[in-house]
């Protein structure tokens, strides 16, 4: 990981399913994110494939990223809304959810993302809805 790598993934900030899930998030730009996570036997479910939770928390993470890339600062962001789509069961190697805004309103923030593994295999979709807020 290049020094700017490590700056994006902090950007995003910290917190404690990210650390217990083990996931790495980057920004490369305004309005995309990724989040990835090598799978481990904390991510399975008893089936022995990772846990649609897992799936769902590495898109909903990986859209707070994306939308909080497009807002001044100061401003922030939260879920109203995450649909995700289960399209085939992962249980080893890596997986990335990348995430594009759609589009950035004044007050709604509408994302679509997937989630695929090593070898590029379609593993869920998702389409998420942001609302912003200032404290």
């Amino acid at each position: 990981m290049t020094d700017a790598d490590a700056e994006s993934d902090t950007a995003y900030g910290d917190f404690p399913l990210r650390r217990f899930l083990a996931m790495d998030v980057s920004s490369p730009g305004a309005g995309a994110a990724s989040a990835t996570i090598a799978v481990g036997s904390a991510h399975l479910n008893p089936n022995g494939v990772v846990h649609g939770a897992v799936l769902f928390a590495l898109l909903d993470t990986a859209m707070g990223s994306a939308a909080m890339s497009v807002l001044p600062d100061g401003t922030y962001c939260t879920s109203v809304d995450l649909q995700t789509r289960f399209i085939r069961p992962a249980a080893a190697g890596s997986l990335t959810a990348t995430v594009e805004v759609v589009k950035a309103g004044r007050h709604v923030i509408h994302l679509d993302g997937q989630v695929r593994d090593a070898d590029d295999r379609l593993i869920a979709t998702g389409s998420g809805t942001f609302t912003t807020f200032t404290l």
